[in-house]
Parts: C-alpha cells; sequence; structure tokens
C-alpha cells in the first residue's frame, strides 16, 4: 500500500522480449462508479516493463515517458463525475492488469495486482468535533505535538469533505476539515454567512493543547478561498493563508461579521456559455469587483495580518483566478503590506486537487444547475497539483514555525 498522493513505481516482469502489451489501471469510488486509464507498451530486450523507463506508444490514455500516467489519466465511466474521497479511513483500491497486444478489444489477461491507495497515515489520529456550534474532524499527526495549525476549507460544494485535511496531517499538521453548510444541523443552503461561526473554530484551534501557536493557517480552495480571506481579514489568530483558486471578492452569500455587512458579487447568468451539449462555461458570468456596486463585495484583505499564498490555474474557467489573485496583490501593496506569494500554473484548471487527482473536466455546478467546464490539461493539470501540495506545505512550514 502507499498513501494516495505518493508516487507508484509500476512495472511487470517475465515477458518475452519486446513484447507488446496493454497495461490497465482501474478503480472503483465509494459510489461504485467505475474510473479506467490503459496505455500500450512494448517490454524491453529482458522482458521487463518499467513505466518509470518505458515509454507509452500512441493509442491509449496517454503516450511517452509518463510514469503515473496510469494514475493521473484515470477517467470515469460515467459523464460529469469527480473522484472525491469519502472515507478517509478505508483506501481506494487501485486495480492493474497487464493484457496480451494493442487492440482495441482487451486482449487475453497476462497478470495483474490489486494496489491500496491509502489516506490515513499509520499514526494520524482522526477526532470529529462537535464543539459548541463547530462541525468538523481534526486530524492529528503521530508523535508528540505541538504541531502548527491549519483550517481546511472547501468550495461551494457543501458537506465536510476530510481527504485534503487528512493528507496535509501525514506532513506534521494539525488540521481541522470544518463544514459550514449542508452537513448535519448547520443550514442546508449557503444563504448567508456569519463570520462568529468561523472564529469559534479558530479559538478552539488556538485553544487546543495540541496546536502550536501563536497563530494558525488557513487552506481554501474555491469558494473557501474566498472564505479563508474574509476570516483573515477580520478575525485575530492567523499567521499564514493559502488560497487555491480562490476570488478575492465575496461570492455566492451575503458574509456578516459584527457590525460589518459584505455583499456578494454580482452575477449575470446571460454570459453563461453553454454548449450544443448543454455544458456551461462559467467564466465570464461574475461582475467585476472593480466596478461600480461590486466594489463592496470586494474584500479588505489588507485589514489582514498574515501571510498570502495564492495557486492559480491559469486555465480555470470556474472564475478568473488569475485576475482575482493579481488584484488582491495590488491592493496588499496599495495599502503597504507585503506582496503575496503567486504561483500560476499553465494548463491547470479549477480543481487543483492533492497528487494525482485525476482531473475533472466538467461536473455538475450546485449553484449554477448544470455542468460546467472546469478547465485544465489533464498532464499540466497534474504536475501543477503534484508543485502545489509541495509548496503549500512549505509555504506553511515557513510562516508557522512559532
Amino acid at each position: 500500500r502507499s498513501l494516495f498522493d505518493e508516487p507508484l513505481g509500476i512495472a511487470v516482469q517475465g515477458l518475452s522480449p519486446r513484447q507488446q502489451v496493454t497495461l490497465r489501471a482501474s478503480l472503483r469510488d465509494e459510489a461504485g462508479e467505475l474510473f479506467e486509464a490503459h496505455a500500450r507498451y512494448q517490454a524491453a530486450e529482458d522482458g521487463e516493463l518499467d513505466v518509470a523507463r518505458c515509454p507509452a506508444l500512441p493509442g491509449g490514455s496517454f503516450s511517452g515517458l509518463e510514469p503515473m500516467g496510469l494514475l493521473w489519466a484515470l477517467q470515469p465511466r460515467k459523464a460529469f463525475w469527480r473522484l472525491v474521497k469519502k472515507d478517509v479511513q478505508t483506501p481506494f483500491l487501485l486495480r492493474l492488469e497487464v493484457l496480451e497486444g494493442h487492440g482495441d478489444d482487451s486482449g487475453r489477461l497476462l497478470a495483474q495486482a490489486q494496489h491500496e491507495r491509502a489516506f490515513l497515515r499509520d499514526g494520524v489520529r482522526r477526532v470529529p468535533v462537535r464543539d459548541g456550534r463547530i462541525r468538523a474532524t481534526l486530524f492529528l499527526p503521530p508523535g508528540n505535538g505541538p504541531f502548527p495549525g491549519v483550517i481546511d476549507l472547501y468550495g461551494a460544494g457543501g458537506g465536510l469533505p476530510e481527504y485534503r485535511a487528512c493528507l496535509l496531517a501525514n506532513y506534521g499538521f494539525a488540521v481541522l476539515a470544518l463544514a459550514f453548510y449542508g452537513y448535519e444541523d448547520l443550514p442546508k443552503e449557503m444563504k448567508e454567512i456569519n463570520l462568529e461561526y468561523f472564529e469559534e473554530a479558530v479559538n478552539y484551534m488556538l485553544q487546543h493543547n495540541q496546536v502550536k501557536g501563536p497563530g494558525i493557517g488557513l487552506l481554501g480552495f474555491s469558494k473557501g478561498g474566498d472564505l479563508c480571506i474574509s476570516m483573515a481579514s477580520f478575525l485575530k489568530g492567523i499567521t499564514a493563508t493559502a488560497v487555491i483558486n480562490g476570488s478575492v471578492a465575496n461570492v455566492g452569500a451575503v458574509v456578516r461579521y459584527k457590525d460589518v455587512t459584505i455583499p456578494p458579487l454580482g452575477v449575470n447568468p446571460k454570459r453563461i456559455k453553454v454548449s450544443k451539449s448543454g455544458i456551461g462555461d462559467i467564466i465570464d458570468a461574475l461582475n467585476n469587483p472593480l466596478e461600480g456596486a461590486d466594489r463592496q463585495s470586494f474584500i479588505p484583505l489588507e485589514k489582514a495580518e498574515c501571510r498570502f499564498l495564492f495557486i492559480v490555474g491559469q486555465d480555470d474557467h470556474n472564475w478568473k483566478s488569475e485576475f482575482f489573485a493579481t488584484e488582491g496583490s495590488k491592493r496588499l501593496q496599495a495599502h503597504g503590506k507585503e506582496k503575496p506569494e503567486i504561483i500560476c500554473y499553465p494548463g491547470a484548471g479549477h480543481y487543483i486537487e492533492p497528487p494525482f487527482f485525476p482531473m475533472c473536466a466538467a461536473s455538475m455546478h450546485l449553484l449554477v444547475g448544470m455542468p460546467v467546464i472546469w478547465g485544465g490539461e489533464p498532464k499540466a493539470h497534474c504536475e501543477a497539483q503534484i508543485d502545489a501540495w509541495q509548496q503549500i506545505q512549505a509555504f506553511f512550514h515557513r510562516h508557522l514555525k512559532g
């Protein structure tokens, strides 16, 4: 077994010299949906085939020297389906098969193996948190703390995704995966967001004996990104904020904190382009937060007392992530604040996940009510996920040393 975000070596032995075979990888998610990838190879003179040294031939899910191609090229049989992990306590089971020849119909099965891709490193503790109003899960690394603390927020899908928080805790962080709607007794819909709820979560982490102060980190993706920026702008005790394809304007629902109200950025559904097959491209749907009344939705991030990291997919079709990061940077510097780190990835789309989650090209957008394209090119997107994961960890290690 290996951790899901770790590279995996795949090799076949005992083939005849230069034998032509097809390698197939597959896994089923917890809903039973099948993801598959395949590639055509030719064994070496000694009958060995190591995907780290042997290029894939044209005609499969990918070609060329791609040691992790069988993982990043996994695609769902079901349209508009994205790979997520619901229960981090169980692994995904990856099935690898060696098939004879290069035909379009699968040839005779020559060999097969199963491999577990786990999420929890041995010794990591998973602690459900129901403290006051907080609905969350805390992951604590093995060993004696205290550890640098991070709150992890996902996007507008609601619920309580744990897999990124769990994988991050494997590297020595105490990580709180925090739900904010659509979970247990929290509001069913994202109508209004009160930062007092998030303040409770920040204080819970700051007071926890396994969390190293004096401040914590925030990690947010998509809608979770602008929520993290709002938290950093108004709440105390935040030292470092990492935003993955987030907005610097408040989006989707009004945000309130004490006597402050930030309205959501305006949306014009007429600017959604819908393809013949019924898939939306929503990149132009939001108004510009630099113009007119929409300026009120720009989060006053200059109030923050933390360092910022913006991870940007330059082919993000959910919204203009690069524009948001650039405008956030301008505003910080205009107020004499330190320039944020901005890391841009060409060919990366919206859903920048931990490494080796296959790129999702299009899926249902809960707030738009139709499938939308997320952008990205699979290989470039995969490489972005690997690098961004390292950059996020390095950023938190630098700024949460205490």
